[in-house]
């Protein structure tokens, strides 16, 4: 387990537990479950009840040989601010007996909750997890939660021990109380003659629910499944409803049941409208003896809407694409039973390679939880499979709609463990948000027929999605991708130089209005989308040439080299890169869709601009370039300057006397980056609205770069003050915030690896990097992952380069810039092969399959 809580650091934890858009339900740190979100809309707080005794919950059963009994929930203790309420119901399960202690430890996907108690017989250890496996998107994408509860006998004798999950069928409770968030229908929704059955599979049993009340265009409407595995020495049993709840009476029905022997008894007819469903299983444990009892949550609701969640009508409705590859809940976990201990060792060796590696644990915990926003509702798959995502999500909608480019821009996570899925966002991007000037819309509206009908570019977010095609190129070594898409790459890239436009003199500088990520337009050149043209120009001078497109790859090449140098000469004030006002004198000088209406509306003095502001995100598309291998994009002394420059004004070393005027996502003594300072002064009387905030996307971002460029101690104090802000008592580890929870630009994080290891891979050449600093490095392209080790002798160095999963083609390594031939045509190197290779003296490669 990569890291440890202790009591005090508990409540706000919440690791979820789902497939990549699947919806997902979250592991507390506790022993709760939490924020029950699987009906296809964010759900944060919602436990199928508001606040009850009957939210979902385990409890176990002791009795020993001399039958003395003892029953408590599965769940940590209480916290003194949960006390105080109205009237008594302050927290869910609040009234059911607890254990004493809780811990929790996790190496994402992997949450392992501990719980004990003086006056219990045992002490508990709950694994909860979803399989996640990269270059295995389907894989990662199971709806369901796996809980293990592992029970050790502390007690001298024999023991008798149940447990028992107990959860009401809520289909129709999204966690919304009336359909007038369904765009004004009055009709209330929530379960409607919802029905429970027991089932038995080959390798399963336990409850299957359904509803018959419920519509069946319904977002809310599906299926959901409560099972255990069939085992022997085991005895369950199960209740399918409990009585009329009425007084709270089918909670204590339950509770009086259960308490009597750990055995349930069936009752001979359903009550209330969402029945409350129990499933026991039983075990005797001899002394000292530990014993595993698996449950399975697993669910299905095809009816995911457009971006909105708020239509019933077929004409909005996307649909999932989990939905495709199961017929039902019931059908989910018996076709992933059989699965389930290969993925789970799959799982395994992922994290144990990643956190046995060489990396700082801090990369190891920033990389990792941040993987949790795409298993969060910030991330869906259509039906066709494609993948799509918000910025992030607010606690009952979604936040930021349309895979917004200028906010998906900063994330590696998906390409390089998934890279199938980040191909289908280039492919929506390119596909069907770009028309046929090269105009991309920076949100896409769905149905995709409708993707083009947001009217606005954001200058960051156009040239951001170029440098990802050519990311996207590389990695899959897909020449038919670049082939399919080329026209509206070229075309996007060449949109910069219409009339009114970014860069209409073509010369290689932004000057024009500049729409971005801070919601606003910057007038004139700034290095923030500065970098991002000088890449997208630089990436699409390699993708003309391996097009053969000669012109094409000439225009980029100039207009790279000339505006490279104006970059220093123009906005480099010889400590940083700051912004040159360039003022418009009519709308009429803008071409159309450059400007969204949340920025200025005087254009001779706009508000909302930068400056000779030091901006905490200045070198983005630099930091970009380094993971994309495209080299330095200015001068390399003046870039490191203004790293340096960032540390030295944006770094806040205590947040207690730091004014803001937005919104605080770092607070008291809490150390972080700030978005912008004016150590010149100088400050615009209105800045961009951000200008005072901190957000870790953007400090991940910086400290990437800084480690690029050799400032390591600098970049990794920079991730570790923001991951002490992530502490659990505080903030959730696996929910960065940023606008919404889950927020996409965090899942820059993953960058890191990349960084330290210098992992470089392109698929069109058939060649891989590393550094040459010894070391274990875990490496993933998004198809294929494994370690590369290595060891240096004096001048000699010794490389052993294993494949864990996939496949990958090689023809070359290359460790830093020491290029081998390794293999006279290129090699494909299967699961579990290894190949070593020494450099230094006789060049030997030695490869076993």
């Amino acid at each position: 387990m990569l890291k440890s809580y202790d009591g005090d650091h508990l409540l706000n934890i919440a690791l979820p537990l789902g497939g990549i858009g699947t919806g997902t339900v979250s592991l507390g740190g506790r022993g709760e479950l939490r924020d029950w979100e699987i009906m296809n809309i964010p759900a944060k707080g919602y436990s199928t009840v508001v606040k009850g005794n009957d939210a979902p919950f385990f409890a176990i059963y002791t009795r020993d040989e001399k039958g003395n009994s003892s029953t408590k929930a599965l769940l940590g203790p209480l916290y003194d601010s949960e006390f105080q309420d109205k009237e008594g119901r302050s927290v869910n399960n609040h009234g059911l007996p607890r254990f004493d202690q809780a811990t929790f430890e996790t190496t994402y996907p992997f949450g392992l909750v501990n719980l004990s108690d003086d006056q219990m017989p045992v002490k508990i250890r709950l694994v909860g997890y979803n399989p996640l496996i990269p270059g295995d998107a389907d894989a990662s994408g199971i709806p369901m939660a796996i809980l293990q509860y592992e029970v050790e006998n502390l007690s001298g004798t024999d023991l008798s021990v149940s447990i028992a999950g107990s959860l009401r069928n809520f289909i129709g409770k999204d966690g919304r109380e009336t359909r007038e968030d369904w765009k004004g229908d009055q009709t209330p929704i929530g379960a409607s003659d919802n029905i429970n059955t027991y089932k038995e599979g080959s390798l399963v049993q336990g409850i299957y629910m359904y509803s018959e009340g419920v519509e069946k265009e319904h977002p809310a409407w599906g299926t959901i499944a409560l099972t255990t595995p069939r085992e022997e020495n085991t005895n369950v049993t199960y209740r399918t409803s409990s009585i009329p709840n009425a007084w709270g009476h089918g909670l204590l029905d339950f509770w009086d049941d259960f308490s009597a022997d750990g055995i349930l008894t069936e009752k001979k007819k359903l009550a209330d409208e969402d029945p409350m469903a129990s499933l026991a299983v039983q075990k005797t444990l001899k002394a000292g003896e530990r014993s595993v009892f698996t449950f399975y949550f697993s669910w299905h609701f095809p009816n995911r809407q457009t971006w909105g969640g708020w239509s019933t009508s077929a004409d909005d409705r996307v649909g999932n694409y989990y939905t495709t590859q199961y017929a039902d809940a019931w059908e989910v976990i018996e076709k992933e039973a059989p699965r389930l201990p290969g993925l789970t060792d799959q799982s395994i060796a992922f994290v144990s390679a990643l956190v046995n590696s060489s990396y700082p644990n801090v990369v190891k915990e920033a990389a990792l939880f941040n993987l949790s926003t795409l298993r969060s509702q910030t991330v869906f798959r259509t039906e066709d499979g494609k993948m799509f995502g918000w910025e992030g999500v607010m606690d009952r909608f979604g936040s930021c709609y349309g895979s917004c480019t200028h906010v998906w821009n900063y994330e590696n996570a998906t390409a390089f463990l998934f890279n199938d899925l980040a191909k289908t966002m280039r492919e929506v991007e390119f596909g069907y948000a770009t028309n046929e000037n090269g105009k991309m819309s920076f949100r896409v509206n769905l149905p995709l027929d409708q993707a083009q009908t947001y009217p606005y570019s954001a200058a960051d977010g156009q040239m951001g999605t170029i440098m990802k095609f050519y990311r996207e190129w590389q990695l899959s070594g897909d020449q038919a991708f670049l082939e399919a898409y080329w026209e509206n790459v070229k075309a996007a890239l060449a949109f910069a130089w219409i009339e009114g436009g970014w860069d209409a003199d073509k010369d290689g500088v932004m000057e024009g209005v500049q729409h971005n990520t801070m919601d606003i337009e910057y007038f004139g050149p700034n290095p923030q989308m500065q970098f991002w043209y000088l890449g997208a120009l630089r990436a699409g001078e390699l993708m003309a040439l391996a097009m053969g497109d000669q012109e094409f790859a000439n225009t980029c090449g100039k207009l790279y080299a000339e505006g490279s140098a104006l970059t220093d000469s123009l906005i480099f004030n010889g400590e940083y890169y700051f912004h040159k006002l360039v003022p418009v004198k009519s709308k009429k000088d803008i071409a159309w869709g450059l400007m969204a209406d949340m920025g200025s509306k005087d254009l001779q003095n706009p508000d909302y601009q930068l400056m000779n502001g030091c901006l905490v995100d200045q070198l983005v598309g630099q930091y970009m370039a380094h993971v994309l291998d495209l080299g330095y994009l200015a001068d390399k002394e003046n870039i490191q300057s203004a790293y340096r420059s960032i540390l030295a004004y944006n770094k806040q070393e205590d947040m207690s006397d730091h004014f803001n005027n937005m919104r605080s996502y770092a607070m008291g003594k809490e150390k972080a980056l700030l978005m912008a300072s004016w150590p010149r002064g100088g400050r615009p009387v209105i800045p961009f609205p951000y200008w005072s905030e901190v957000m870790t996307g953007f400090e991940y971002a910086a400290a990437i770069g800084m480690l690029y460029e050799g400032m390591e101690e600098e970049g990794l104090e920079v991730m570790q003050n923001i991951r002490m802000r992530y502490n659990g008592s505080k903030r959730n580890p696996f929910d960065e915030a940023e606008c919404g929870h889950h927020y996409a630009r965090a899942m820059a994080s993953w960058s890191a690896v990349l960084a330290l290891s210098g992992f470089h891979y392109s698929g069109v050449d058939k060649t891989i990097r590393f550094t040459d600093r010894p070391g274990n490095y875990f490496w993933s392209n998004g198809s294929a992952w494994g370690i590369c080790e290595i060891q240096k002798d004096g001048e000699e160095l010794q490389v052993d380069f294993s494949l864990l999963h996939g496949e990958i083609e090689l023809s070359r390594f290359m460790i830093d810039d020491r290029a081998e031939k390794v293999f006279d045509l290129p090699q494909k190197l299967k699961e579990n092969d290894m190949l070593q290779l020494k450099f230094g003296g006789e060049i030997i490669a030695k490869l076993d399959h």
